[in-house]
């Protein structure tokens, strides 16, 4: 009854959009989940059509109106008093331990019996309602209604705010790192939520970062005789360009370096600019790409 009278009440909210399949009782997804995903910033963006907030360094996690999923489709146990008496509404957003607390947060995720002290330390910040139609901006009220439903501590909803001009951007960016955030994301105002990458949302750091795949790994001298050196590091085809590859050899732990990320797996890389030849420049290791 008590599930019957929020569902109602999410109605009054302005949830009148088509279910998401697993509200309508299909099956669940086998399949990574069709998520917004975002584009690099770059000057000369309208910033009046943007909504500004930041962003949350963490596993992206979508909830289907019955289970908690990562980005890549996998399922995500938590804790049966995390999801507790959430909505039967598609919601988007980070699973996120804090600032510079993504390796905390990775962890958490990650494991198949939940820790219960470390999800204590764990909030859910939506940025997104997938299956609510209407323009970005229409969304909003919609997505804080919902949250303020669930009335719990740890479920937040992103704050999204409006700028007033490229210096105001780079202002309010500079703020946000040197508190210890990642940097800000850009979301159209104007968009409807489709599951794809475009300029509907964009992200904006201080520096870039991209992805490649690992293909050898190249042997350390000197003091790191005996452990990693560098990875030799492929980048993804880009506008019908081939592959190409490059040296990573900075930006290792002692212990990423006795244990380097295996051949195969992707990973993520921090740089400034490219070389005339396509090729990141000053490129420096982050993190094994685990979703």
């Amino acid at each position: 009854m008590m599930q019957r009278r929020f569902f109602l009440s999410l109605i009054g909210l302005g949830l009148t959009g088509a279910l998401h399949p697993a509200i309508a009782g299909t099956p669940l997804p086998s399949a990574p989940p069709s998520l917004m995903l975002a584009n690099v910033y770059r000057p000369g963006v309208a910033l009046a059509d943007y909504w500004v907030s930041e962003k949350y360094d963490g596993v992206r996690g979508y909830w289907d109106g019955q289970q908690l999923w990562t980005r890549g489709g996998e399922r995500v146990a938590a804790p049966a008093w995390f999801t507790a008496g959430w909505p039967a509404v598609a919601m988007d957003g980070e699973l996120w331990a804090g600032r510079g607390q993504f390796g905390k947060a990775l962890s958490t995720v990650r494991q198949q019996i939940p820790n219960d002290s470390a999800w204590r330390g764990m909030r859910f910040m939506v940025f997104d309602l997938p299956a609510q139609g209407g323009p970005f901006t229409d969304r909003i009220p919609v997505l804080n209604g919902v949250v303020s439903q669930i009335d719990q501590q740890w479920v937040q909803a992103v704050v999204q705010l409006k700028v007033a001009n490229p210096q105001a951007l780079q202002l309010l960016l500079a703020q946000t790192v040197k508190n210890g955030g990642e940097g800000l994301m850009l979301h159209r105002g104007a968009s409807l939520y489709k599951g794809l990458r475009s300029d509907d949302l964009l992200k904006l750091k201080t520096h870039e970062d991209a992805e490649a795949t690992v293909v050898a790994h190249i042997p350390g001298q000197g003091k790191y005789a005996g452990k990693l050196g560098a990875l030799l590091l492929e980048m993804p085809p880009v506008a019908g360009q081939p592959a190409q590859r490059f040296k990573l050899g900075t930006g290792f732990s002692d212990a990423q370096r006795q244990n380097p990320p295996a051949i195969g797996q992707r990973v993520t890389y921090r740089f400034r600019g490219m070389n005339d030849s396509g090729i990141p420049r000053f490129a420096s290791f982050v993190r094994v790409r685990e979703d």
